[in-house]
């Protein structure tokens, strides 16, 4: 059980108070990545009740994450915090393959896959 994205604790106490919020208790966390963005590629993350048999699951502070085998390679070292500031809090993602990103921060681009880009 390999850990590809590492999750913060500020990130699991909040992905689990969203999951108790939803009711989705006892789900996985998806983490994926699809083509989009302006840079190419976008991240993606929600509450699954599935698992398929392309998905690689570990665990972090107690949740069960999921992801597909085509975004693990991209996502391998990545990782996820959640910040707090006066204006409010929000998921920051660090991911060391991605070598451009655009200005809304939510696309990039690594070496190996562009995607396919939209306008921002």
């Amino acid at each position: 059980m390999e850990t590809i994205v590492e999750i913060t604790e500020a990130a699991a106490l909040q992905i689990k108070d969203m999951m108790k919020q939803n009711e989705e208790e006892g789900s996985y966390l998806r983490v994926g990545v699809q083509g989009g963005g302006c840079s190419g590629l976008s991240y993606g993350m929600g509450f699954d009740q599935e698992k398929s048999e392309k998905d690689v699951e570990f665990e972090v502070f107690g949740i069960k994450v999921l992801v597909d085998e085509e975004s693990a390679p991209i996502l391998k070292g990545t990782k996820i915090d959640y910040k707090q500031s006066m204006m409010g809090g929000g998921f920051t993602i660090d991911n060391p393959n991605a070598i451009a990103s655009c200005g809304c921060g939510s696309s990039f681009r690594t070496a190996n896959v562009a995607g396919t880009p939209e306008e921002c």
